[in-house]
């Protein structure tokens, strides 16, 4: 029986395991990325680990979140930043060089390889043929270190595509299409892969829009074949020569199917506050807006960005409308001007942004209170705009552009305008002044990390405890993001490298006593907190453990995680688990006591066990899923202690 791209990629990278679904497997990892607002932490992580020089073929460090300077924590994070990829030998892009999707894209990933990022839309990279997939820092900096990447098994879903988009009709489109169906936890261990005619009509920057938001979908990762369109795009950026093509066997299955007829979409958008709250754009027009929003690593292509300036063209976005221009790398932002695109944004009153996440992560273009916000970003969770009670609507470029015209939500099929026809350019520009190459391994051996007052040490974490008493100091109910357990925004992730600081702003969306509360629980044994499905969905950002983590969480009962964060609550020793039956979640609240007896005994050697609530006669049922590597990590209190007991034997 032959194979599926997918199957291909991990058989090729399998070191540990068997390729049966739900089993734990480690990966080798050829690629690497790392962002400003996770990196700080993966640098330090490197450090504590007495790394001398990545082990991976290629890894990099894009400064592309924390571009705020209001004052000096920032910069000082990216000196740090730069000496740390300097002395491990990583690239290094500076801050305005773009997001680090685009520009890996551009720059680095190749066809055949597998990449592990610290940041939950590296997953956009598999529409070059590759294995990528998101992780929290702690997973990456193992990669770095030559550590495989150990994940379950997942399934692979094969979707068939068909037809080409008909005018007014997009990548995003397609992928909110698939989000419209599945959800924000359909693809929960799963791989999507693509395949079929239909992916002769999709760009290779058509298909990093679909890649970048499977993470919205759950899935562990999203995988595009290596053919004709991959190969044009790696021409285009001057690197033909590393293209490899990889497709699946004639006779490859898959374990789930799907079918996607481009023809027969039309324009989508995810209304507040999900990412999978998605309904035709026909559904909600009408809704007046305040701000129109173009960029993000989910729609970071020089199409995306052109055909609204053709939209824009010899027109002015109506009165009172904040329309916020993202470009995602300085490479393109140089074509954009070039071709005239900037000139028709700003004579159609459009705000200027420099090259980065920007208002995607809550760093600047917050909206005003109680105004609707149409963005092409990938994300629309509670608070995550940067204003509180946002009311945040995704949707592709061509609804956000026209909407920006009307002042309110359009269907862009009824506008009256002219579709405007763009196509990728065939000679981009290739600047990489701001991408810094690895120094030679005995230049980077002398340097010295430069360390900023605002940088703090990982605290050392204790073991599990073999008996615990623990209250429950938090109950939240279904999808609760990383957003809302940590936000992002100019606030809060200048303190990424100071986990005493940035721990002080944990759950402040949903509960703002819990930071308070926590701490005056932590030196009593710590506490646990109760959750509901898909909890910890969204970004990568291992704070959302970590944070926790330092302030005395040693337990998250749930009815089921999401795959990243999970990830991250074994690697800090936190504790995750699930309820038998979800029924369990309604016996206890907020303030009740659960109590472990053998708990070491119990993970190591059971799956099932039952945790009493104290004083109410009742015991729960739980279930944990953890391998045996995993079981020791927590039994030691976390991954980085049981590395240091791995080192010193």
């Amino acid at each position: 029986m032959g194979h599926n791209v997918t199957e291909k990629l991990i058989k090729d990278h399998l070191v540990k395991g068997e390729m049966k679904p739900g089993s734990e497997i480690g990966l080798k990892i050829d690629q690497t990325l790392t962002q400003d607002a996770t990196g700080t932490m993966v640098m330090l992580e490197l450090e504590a680990m007495g790394i001398d020089r990545a082990k991976t073929e290629a890894s990099a460090q894009y400064v592309d979140h924390n571009l705020i300077q209001e004052d000096s924590k920032n910069p000082d994070d990216h000196l740090f930043l730069e000496s740390a990829a300097k002395r491990f030998g990583l690239y290094f892009s500076r801050p305005g060089n773009g997001v680090s999707h685009p520009v890996h894209m551009q720059r680095l990933a190749k066809p055949g390889q597998t990449l592990l990022g610290s940041d939950s839309h590296t997953c956009a990279n598999g529409c070059m043929g590759m294995l990528a997939m998101g992780a929290g820092g702690i997973d990456v900096a193992m990669a770095i270190a030559g550590e495989p990447f150990y994940v379950k098994m997942p399934k692979v879903w094969g979707v068939e595509v068909t037809g080409d988009f008909p005018e007014w009709v997009s990548a995003k489109d397609a992928i909110l299409e698939m989000l419209r169906r599945h959800g924000v936890k359909g693809g929960v261990n799963y791989i999507f892969e693509y395949y079929g005619e239909g992916l002769k009509s999709l760009s290779a920057m058509d298909r990093h829009v679909i890649a970048n938001m499977g993470a919205e979908l759950g899935a562990t990762a999203t995988v595009f074949p290596s053919d004709e369109e991959t190969k044009k795009y790696m021409a285009m950026q001057g690197r033909e020569d590393e293209w490899t093509e990889l497709k699946a066997d004639e006779d490859a299955t898959y374990d789930r199917h799907d079918k996607l007829d481009l023809s027969s979409l039309e324009p989508m958008i995810a209304k507040p506050s999900s990412p999978g709250n998605v309904v035709p754009v026909s559904e909600v027009e009408g809704e007046e807006i305040y701000q129109s929003y173009i960029g993000s690593s989910a729609n970071p292509g020089y199409r995306d960005f052109a055909i609204a300036s053709k939209i824009l063209e010899g027109r002015h976005i109506a009165d009172g409308i904040s329309f916020d221009l993202n470009p995602t790398s300085r490479q393109m932002l140089v074509d954009l001007s070039q071709q005239g695109h900037i000139a028709n944004f700003l004579q159609a009153g459009a705000r200027l942004h420099q090259a980065g996440c920007n208002g995607c992560i809550g760093m600047g273009q917050a909206p005003a209170s109680g105004k609707n916000s149409l963005r092409t970003t990938p994300r629309n969770f509670p608070g995550r705009s940067g204003t509180r009670e946002d009311s945040v609507f995704l949707c592709s470029p061509e609804t956000a552009a026209v909407s920006a015209l009307t002042g309110k939500i359009t269907d862009p099929r009824k506008a009256g305008f002219d579709y405007p026809k763009v196509q990728e350019l065939e000679q981009p520009t290739i600047d990489t002044n701001l991408l810094d190459r690895p120094l030679p391994a005995e230049e980077a051996a002398k340097v010295e990390l430069v360390k900023g007052p605002n940088i703090a040490s990982i605290p050392q974490m204790d073991e599990l405890p073999d008996e615990m008493e623990l209250p429950i100091l938090l109950k939240v109910g279904d999808d609760i993001s990383t957003d809302e357990i940590l936000a992002g925004g100019a606030r809060v992730l200048p303190y990424r490298s100071n986990l005493p600081e940035i721990s002080k702003f944990t759950y402040e969306i949903v509960d703002d006593t819990y930071y308070d509360r926590a701490m005056k629980q932590k030196d009593d044994g710590g506490h646990i907190i109760v959750g509901g499905t898909n909890y910890g969905q969204g970004s990568s950002r291992e704070h959302a453990a970590l944070a926790p983590r330092y302030m005395g969480l040693r337990v998250a009962l749930v009815k089921d995680f999401a795959r990243i964060h999970w990830q991250n609550l074994v690697n800090f020793g936190i504790l995750p688990l699930v309820f038998v039956d979800e029924k369990d979640y309604e016996k206890i609240e907020q303030g009740d006591t659960l109590t472990f007896k053998g708990l070491k005994e119990k993970i190591l050697n059971n799956d099932d066990f039952e945790v009493e609530v104290k004083g109410k006669n009742t015991k729960l049922k739980v279930q944990h899923a953890l391998s045996p590597r995993q079981a020791e990590m927590m039994e030691k209190g976390g991954l980085i202690n049981w590395l240091k007991d791995r080192l010193e034997d």
